[in-house]
């Protein structure tokens, strides 16, 4: 693991400690952690929205498309 340290203003400081003791974190890395793991999540998220949007319409989605689904959904459980 690669090790990279940060400056924060005194009031950041605070607000990091506080919340590796209020939400449990054992150290200010492992919140600073959970942050970039989120943060990655949004942006593969907001990726994918983003190819969604720039799609081809396909066709219309309703009950009998999700029929369709459960059904086939049926088959692959044995």
């Amino acid at each position: 693991m690669s090790t990279m340290n940060i400056s924060l203003p005194d009031m950041l400081k605070t607000f990091v400690d506080e919340q590796v003791s209020q939400r449990g974190y054992g150290t200010s890395s492992e919140y600073v952690r959970a942050l970039i793991r989120k943060e990655q999540e949004r942006q593969q998220l907001r990726g994918l929205l983003l190819a969604g949007a720039a799609s081809e319409p396909t066709e219309a989605v309703d009950a009998a498309y999700f029929d369709t689904l459960r059904a086939r959904a049926g088959q692959t459980r044995g």
